[in-house]
């Protein structure tokens, strides 16, 4: 009996996938489990296994290829027509010319066998290379033994310090990165020989970042206003607090936890910037799923902070530092990046001191920060330096009117400027619910 191997279900609004690597070749052994190949999708890699013992008997879609959830992409022939058949192909069939030993020596390798270590996966090799680790010195949590892509994640946050995945709005992909398809680089040659020109394939990812950036120009009303805010309350908040908050919750006090709180307040205060069009019909959310822009080597990636009203500073900085690290080793689930009702980015992380950041569809607004500056401001008649950085907010006209723009805006700087007022919750302080 055979049994097909079909591109599985991939996620919400995701149809099809590029093959972007076979692990195993036609006439190879497989065991249940066993990776037989990687599959590129918009957001992330998936790898399909093996649900049987068996032969890959045929491989029928290559690397590069298009393929739709649901469709055929190989055979595997179960385990006792496999046995039989490689015990054909040797000889063994022939007990007129196949003595008892060497049919012994002939014998395949029993398939399914809890015995053999197998070889770790595609994308434990691949995470493993890029951080430059030593897979061999991490240990496999399956019962073969094997190493999985979760293996060397833990292994990485036991093991390797890591510096920040930078949250922007701008991502340059490189050319050269492990994980990519097969890019068959073309260098045109010059009459001195010299080549100045290469043709390089997009990679999926890259290619739904343009077709999304173009959609969300043609289909949405897109205007941007902009203001500044003075951060010296906030800069201030951080350097009193930022070793007792390390101390207490084991993670840093960054700006983003600052900036998703007061985009969920000024969210509150004007609903329909928390929104999205359907036909002729605007759907207003009352939940607050913040998408949090972070940019890898393979480009733009928007993981969502599910519920953010209801968390804590340290629950926003614990959850948005281990999106960015998940994304950086390409292991977030299709789930998290779907589904946000705002979005908050930071392009000021690669030195932007001002921008308009496109939407992210369905959504109707994004919050854009920049680089902090020291710069001169009238404060109270007098001219003061302070550290000062520009806001964009892009939303959508057709359901946003200007004046709710700018008054968004204005909330978010009244929030961040006065954080202990504009933060307070009941009884404790804005100061001590970040203690």
């Amino acid at each position: 009996m055979s049994v097909e191997v079909r591109v599985p279900t991939l996620g919400e609004s995701i149809v099809d996938a590029t093959i972007a690597s076979w692990q195993k070749k036609e006439g190879d052994l497989v065991q249940r489990g066993d990776v037989l190949i990687e599959l590129e999708t918009d957001k992330v890699n998936v790898e399909v296994n093996a649900e049987q013992d068996g032969v890959l008997q045929k491989v029928t879609k290559q690397v590069g290829d298009i393929v739709a959830v649901g469709e055929v992409i190989a055979v595997i022939e179960d385990s006792a027509r496999a046995t039989q058949g490689v015990a054909k192909s040797n000889g063994a069939s022939s007990a007129e010319t196949v003595s008892p030993q060497s049919s012994a020596s002939s014998t395949p390798p029993v398939l399914g066998s809890a015995d053999a270590q197998r070889p770790p996966s595609p994308l434990a090799r691949r995470i493993a290379a890029e951080h430059k680790v030593d897979i061999a010195q991490v240990t496999g949590s399956s019962p073969h033994g094997r190493v999985t892509k979760e293996d060397v994640i833990q292994y990485l946050e036991q093991n390797v310090q890591k510096t920040p995945t930078p949250l922007t709005t701008l991502s340059i992909p490189s050319p050269t990165q492990s994980g990519q398809l097969p890019s068959s680089p073309v260098s045109l040659p010059t009459p001195g020989g010299v080549g100045r020109e290469e043709r390089i394939r997009m990679t999926r990812r890259r290619q739904t970042i343009a077709q999304r950036l173009v959609e969300a120009q043609h289909t949405a009303a897109i205007l941007t206003t902009f203001n500044e805010i003075d951060m010296s309350a906030i800069i201030d908040i951080r350097a009193r607090r930022k070793e007792t908050f390390k101390e207490k919750h084991n993670v840093s006090l960054g700006f983003m936890s600052f900036f998703t709180k007061a985009a969920v307040g000024a969210l509150k205060a004007f609903p329909f910037l928390n929104a999205e069009i359907q036909g002729t019909e605007i759907i207003l959310k009352h939940y607050y799923d913040i998408g949090i822009a972070v940019s890898t080597d393979d480009g733009l990636v928007v993981p969502v902070l599910r519920d953010a009203d209801r968390k804590s500073f340290a629950e926003i900085e614990r959850e948005i530092a281990d999106m960015a690290k998940r994304a950086r080793a390409n292991a977030l689930g299709l789930a998290e990046l779907q589904g946000g009702t705002f979005t908050v980015t930071n392009g000021g992380i690669f030195g932007s001191l001002l921008s308009t950041p496109i939407l992210n569809r369905p959504q109707v607004g994004i919050l854009g920060m920049h680089k902090i500056e020291q710069r001169p401001i009238a404060l109270n008649g007098q001219v003061v330096i302070r550290p000062m950085m520009y806001l964009a907010m892009s939303y959508d006209h057709r359901i946003v009117d200007g004046s709710e723009a700018v008054r968004f805006l204005v909330k978010i700087k009244e929030l961040l400027e006065d954080p202990k007022r504009c933060f307070l919750r009941g009884k404790p302080t804005f100061s001590s619910s970040v203690a």
